[in-house]
């Protein structure tokens, strides 16, 4: 679809200009004269060299689709037509991939397409969960309501994506200055000091012995260590991106002493909040599990939610099966087996959700209060004892002096 660049004047007389998407020159003037815009100047908008290039194109956040829901949440329920709806989002879009998307979508709905549809042709914006809760919500004729529980539990999904975030952002930040500066130490300060201390011609400490050996060992082989480190690096994400090597990572990161009991929290927590609000919004329960396990983002939890769904296609209940699988802690199993019984899983779920969220605040406030003075004691000591080791030497010609 062509681009429009205008001028004109709205109806108050003010000059006001700006680009609008049309089919033709005319729908874009009646697009304007919709809007109270009388043109002075429309034309088609010169070709940019970089607009069919993806990498330099800006992305869709998380953040624009949540406002996004908001606000065609609120417009339904206003009553206003949907094709309308996204027209009025798309034209106030500042995002420009964002903005295209849209106005893609609703050209779709003007086909004949179903809102759920059009927007699974785009899947790295809209993912299964969203679709699928789309679903429910047009069938249901309550549009206005999913998106409105939809943009919420969004908004709790990436609050607890920025508290894992910036729980971890802290020691790997340290670990990096610490690398840096050993590296620097290693390949230029004790280079000066190895060649001041071979002037000395008596045999150095063992700790000031060790530390040039891997100065030495450092500066030789510095641009082979940076190619092993790459290929670690290489190999680790080529291994995750296998279903067996993700399988016994996911396995090891849920099991391991410091960060598995979060994980494993973030996990329940994601699981519980997906399926309660997938089933409060009217999916049914096997298509729920189907897109909670595709979403979960852990390959353990996934077979897990995978194995409860085909033990649902028995006959079987959703707790007895969660219990054998050994991920999910008894106290979950035990409010889901009530909430089964009750009529009210949906609810119970959200209020596990609810009670995880807050346990993984508490985990991540632990964490970090624990992390902080260790990572410090392991930088002073790091440094600490570069420095001691070099100067073990100065010390032990003094002594020898006095």
């Amino acid at each position: 679809m062509p681009v429009y660049v205008w001028k004109g004047v709205n109806s108050y007389g003010e000059k006001r200009k700006g680009r609008i998407e049309a089919h033709s020159e005319a729908a874009a003037l009646a697009l304007l004269k919709k809007i109270r815009v009388k043109p002075t100047v429309l034309k088609v908008a010169p070709k940019d060299l970089l607009a069919n290039l993806a990498m330099f194109q800006p992305k869709v956040t998380g953040k624009d689709v949540v406002i996004f829901t908001r606000q065609l949440s609120t417009m339904i329920d206003a009553g206003l037509p949907l094709v309308q709806s996204l027209e009025i989002l798309a034209g106030q879009q500042e995002n420009a991939t964002f903005k295209k998307l849209l106005t893609d979508i609703r050209i779709d709905v003007e086909t004949g397409m179903t809102f759920a549809d059009a927007m699974k042709k785009h899947p790295k914006v809209f993912d299964n969960l969203f679709c699928n809760m789309i679903d429910a919500g047009e069938v249901g004729g309550i549009l206005d309501t999913i998106l409105n529980r939809l943009a919420g539990f969004m908004e709790k999904s990436m609050a607890l994506k920025k508290k894992i975030k910036g729980a971890m952002t802290y020691p790997i930040i340290c670990l990096c200055i610490a690398l840096v500066i050993t590296a620097v130490i290693l390949v230029f300060v004790v280079p000066v000091f190895a060649k001041m201390f071979a002037d000395f011609g008596s045999a150095l400490p063992v700790p000031t012995q060790i530390v040039v050996d891997a100065s030495e060992f450092a500066k030789k082989n510095f641009f082979i260590m940076i190619g092993v480190l790459v290929a670690v690096v290489v190999a680790i994400k080529k291994i995750y991106n296998t279903d067996k090597g993700r399988k016994k990572m996911d396995y090891m990161l849920i099991n391991a002493p410091v960060f598995g009991p979060l994980i494993r929290k973030v996990a329940v927590a994601k699981f519980t909040r997906t399926l309660g609000t997938m089933l409060h919004s009217g999916v049914p329960i096997l298509d729920s599990l189907n897109v909670v396990g595709k979403t979960a983002g852990n390959k353990v939890v996934e077979q897990a939610v995978f194995r409860v769904a085909d033990s649902i296609t028995e006959g079987r209940s959703i707790a007895e099966p969660l219990e054998e699988t050994g991920v999910f802690p008894s106290m979950v199993v035990q409010m889901i087996n009530v909430g089964e019984a009750t009529g009210a899983l949906d609810t119970m779920l959200e209020k596990i959700a609810d009670f995880y969220d807050e346990e993984v605040d508490q985990a991540v406030e632990n964490m970090t209060a624990m992390i902080e003075p260790f990572m410090m004691v392991f930088l002073g000591g790091l440094i600490g004892g570069l420095v001691i080791a070099m100067y073990l030497p100065i010390f032990k010609m003094a002594s020898v002096v006095g």
